[in-house]
């Protein structure tokens, strides 16, 4: 589909240009016409015209790819809906009716991969929104939404212990894209612990503190912090786009955020919300 699209804008431009080349040349050279203002307009017209049609040419067919995308993404999520619901339905079910340990454990394991299909629908169901330009804001308690993504986190981390102090907050955010934050946030403290199996998160006087006691950042690090592809130390898993996104999110909705962090100390990252 490109390819061909790139060929036939490549002719069309082409094409445009020999013949504006060849109309000034005859206007002007051989013609030698005395009203050049006129014939200076019709040129620039042609040229105008030829450029709408080239932009179209190249537009309208991207539209319709892009708009064939996001149908195929609204219907996928709508049909994803029905058995990830009838998959949580029946486990519940079943297990009321199982006391076998080992039974339990594999239906765990198989409700904590339904919870992040989910979170991938809930991430799925958020861009479309976004590229449809949907407001996406809602009154939340970001407290209540600390502890959920805490629960949702010691699954994936069991090694890890969380201590939280959480004051009662609300506000009024993009709640999927605020939770996607906080995990990258605290991801990034995982990875980064080392030796440490603690992860510290408050919530007082409208901040959000998130800390860690892993190996730190210099101040030249945290300079580079945001930078796409960064990351501290190359042998750890991820492509370090995660505070790269973190910081767009929260310059997008007002929300002050900073880094303190010392090396071989650990790290804090606050998260400033307006009242």
């Amino acid at each position: 589909m490109f390819t061909n699209l790139r060929i036939n804008i490549f002719i069309y431009y082409f094409v445009t240009l020999l013949v504006s080349i060849a109309l000034s040349y005859y206007f002007f050279v051989i013609s030698a016409v005395e009203n050049l203002f006129i014939l200076s307009v019709i040129v620039l017209c042609f040229i105008i015209l030829s450029g709408v049609f080239i932009s179209k040419l190249a537009v309208d067919p991207l539209q319709e790819y892009v708009q064939n995308l996001q149908n195929l993404s609204k219907e996928t999520l709508h049909e994803l809906n029905l058995p990830l619901s009838t998959i949580k339905i029946n486990l519940g079910m079943i297990h009321k009716g199982i006391s076998d340990e080992k039974t339990l454990k594999r239906l765990n394991r198989i409700e904590s991969a339904c919870e992040m299909l989910q979170e991938r629908y809930n991430e799925l169901d958020y861009l479309i929104k976004m590229q449809s330009r949907v407001d996406v804001n809602e009154s939340f308690f970001l407290d209540v939404l600390v502890e959920d993504r805490v629960d949702f986190l010691s699954k994936i981390y069991p090694h890890i212990t969380f201590h939280l102090t959480l004051e009662n907050l609300e506000i009024f955010s993009d709640k999927t894209g605020l939770t996607k934050v906080i995990d990258n946030i605290v991801d990034n403290g995982v990875k980064y612990s080392k030796d440490s199996k603690d992860i510290d998160i408050q919530l007082k006087n409208n901040i959000l503190f998130i800390r860690d006691y892993g190996i730190g950042m210099d101040e030249v690090e945290l300079l580079e912090i945001f930078d796409n592809f960064y990351q501290s130390n190359s042998t750890m898993r991820g492509f370090g786009i995660g505070l790269g996104m973190v910081k767009r999110f929260c310059d997008k909705n007002s929300i002050e955020l900073t880094f303190q962090s010392k090396k071989d100390f650990g790290t804090t990252v606050e998260l400033k919300f307006k009242n």
